[in-house]
Order: C-alpha cells, then sequence, then structure tokens
C-alpha cells in the first residue's frame, strides 16, 4: 500500500459539528463517506484522526489529506 494519502479533494470540506460529538476524519482519503472514516484504511496503516467538537459550529475539515493540522484544513491544497 502507498504510504501517502490518496488527495480526495483540492478544497477542504465543510461541516457542522455539534459540541461534545466525537467524529472521525478519513486520514487515508479511501473512504466513500468523506470527510469521515468508514473502515477503509484497513490494512493500509493509517488510522483515522478523532476529535470532539468543542461547540457547534461549521468547521473545514482537510480533504487533500495532506494538513499539517489534522483534521483541519490549513491551505496546503493550494500548493498541490
Amino acid at each position: 500500500m502507498s504510504k501517502e494519502a490518496i488527495v480526495v479533494q483540492k478544497a477542504p470540506y465543510q461541516v457542522d459539528v455539534t459540541e461534545g460529538e466525537t467524529y472521525y476524519w478519513c486520514a487515508c482519503g479511501r473512504s466513500k463517506n468523506q470527510p469521515y472514516c468508514d473502515g477503509s484504511h484497513k490494512g493500509t496503516g493509517f488510522e483515522p484522526v478523532a476529535f470532539t467538537a468543542e461547540k457547534t459550529e461549521t468547521v473545514y475539515l482537510c480533504g487533500c489529506k495532506r494538513t499539517t493540522n489534522k483534521p483541519f484544513c490549513d491551505g496546503t491544497h493550494q500548493s498541490l
């Protein structure tokens, strides 16, 4: 398996999160339920990134899988 995640899209996913809820961001790029994990990483060496929403708000999750601020977009997609 590739050691780099699949670039799903060169833009963030705008999603609404709910305070106190835990989400699992797909780090491998193989999930069919982007930007969330669906278990497709099994056997790849990748693991999802769990995060709990600190408040109910709209957030921007990385779509290119190259962010340095996982799971949030940091603009890295602009240089791909």
